[in-house]
């Protein structure tokens, strides 16, 4: 019996696309204020559990509850106000828009309008290049840069759920670093929760609480990081995966 339900909780989830089935028996939970780790190489359906979550996509069976309510089927618009911020692979900015007009973009579904200004110049805290490059537009920042700000669109919504797809890709193992650095401080600092897609293990399960491991649109491995790491667990799974 659980004395604290989690933030978010997934149960038996299944879907696809056409008649392709992307993702089956989907049992996942994340506590409140912790990260957790969704890895698995690309196709595995990382992606998926994070469309459906996000409200992107309905599930063909199975629940998904936020803090306590299920949500699944909503519209994402509806989900987005309950506190659920999705950044997603690719980060999917606006690109002719300056950085300050992507940030408060963020920010759209907020009814205090009046502390946007001072949450504008919270994130401008945690990545000072924005603030250097705020009325410069989107599509003419570094790999880096837009990945700080599609973090940063996600924070002006003052979420307590942060959906993180793939916050590495495409970037150079010093952005990299610096990227997970910051994941972690604002973990720590704004306690908020993040679902974090990764396929670099070694990346993720360090700053992470728990840890899943997904192939095949299933959960394969499902233990707390130092177990994942310790046991040998991740390099016997990733060894498989390629052969």
């Amino acid at each position: 019996m659980e004395l604290t339900p989690p933030l978010l909780r997934l149960r038996e989830v299944a879907a696809g696309y056409g008649a392709v089935t992307a993702v089956q028996g989907v049992n996942l939970a994340v506590p409140e204020g912790a990260i957790v780790a969704l890895l698995g190489a690309n196709g595995a359906g990382k992606t998926t559990v994070l469309r459906i979550i996000a409200g992107a996509m309905d599930p063909w069976q199975g629940t998904v509850s936020f803090s306590g309510r299920e949500i699944q089927g909503r519209d994402p618009d509806w989900i987005a106000r309950q506190g659920i911020a999705h950044v997603p692979e690719g980060r999917e900015l606006f690109p002719l828009l300056t950085v300050r007009d992507n940030l408060r973009l963020g920010a759209y579904c907020r009814p205090d309008r009046a502390a946007i200004g001072r949450d504008l110049e919270r994130v401008y805290g945690y990545f000072p290049a924005l603030k250097e490059r705020a009325k410069q537009r989107a599509g003419y920042l570094s790999g880096g840069e837009q990945q700080m700000l599609a973090i940063g669109r996600a924070l002006m919504a003052r979420p307590r759920l942060i959906l993180l797809d793939e916050p590495s890709l495409g970037l150079s193992p010093l952005l990299v670093t610096e990227i997970f650095d910051i994941i972690r401080q604002l973990n720590q600092t704004e306690q908020v929760a993040m679902l974090l897609v990764e396929q670099n293990a070694f990346l993720a399960l360090p700053i992470a609480r728990h840890g899943y491991v997904m192939a095949a649109g299933r959960i394969v491995l499902d233990a707390s990081p130092e177990r994942l790491l310790g046991s040998g667990a991740i390099q016997q799974w990733y060894r498989g995966a390629k052969q």
